[in-house]
């Protein structure tokens, strides 16, 4: 049987730390950007490996770390030039499945959160862990996220 897109958003909400309605504005700043959200694993086992080209994964998160810097810093890099073919998001403490299972794709990186991980041809190439992200502002940032998008070709 194939759960209806509402159900699976209220089975997906129900494992998070925080309640929904406070989250969901962090969410839509990156979701405006154009990322599209992965709330369960098996979304990001359909979207991120194997892929051809390349993919910009942001692990959101509620601290004051992904709302002051990351995020502002990510919407900064993504209005300054090439962007990546496909911009993904998982919500740390919020979608527990979708963010460990992105997550196990980050190998050699232990789980910080904000994370921003850069994949080409199915490969990571390019990590920003928090503390690279909490010592910076946000046009810091988005200027080492431009240098890695010229570097891995986005």
């Amino acid at each position: 049987m194939t759960q209806l897109p509402i159900m699976r958003q209220a089975a997906a909400a129900a494992q998070g730390m925080y309640d929904e309605a406070f989250v969901t504005p962090m969410r839509q700043e990156l979701v405006r950007l154009g990322f599209e959200e992965l709330r369960t694993a098996e979304e990001v086992d359909a979207k991120l490996p194997g892929q051809k080209g390349t993919t910009l994964v942001v692990v959101n998160s509620i601290c004051g770390c992904a709302a002051g810097r990351a995020r502002p810093g990510v919407a900064l890099a993504l209005q300054r030039g090439p962007r990546p073919q496909r911009l993904l998001t998982v919500f740390a403490g919020q979608d527990r499945e979708a963010t460990t299972r992105a997550r196990s794709y980050f190998e050699g990186h232990p789980p910080t959160s904000p994370q921003v991980a850069l994949f080409r041809d199915g490969r990571l190439v390019f990590m920003m862990q928090r503390q690279e992200i909490e010592g910076r502002d946000a046009p810091e940032i988005a200027e080492h996220l431009v240098e890695a998008f010229a570097k891995y070709g986005v």
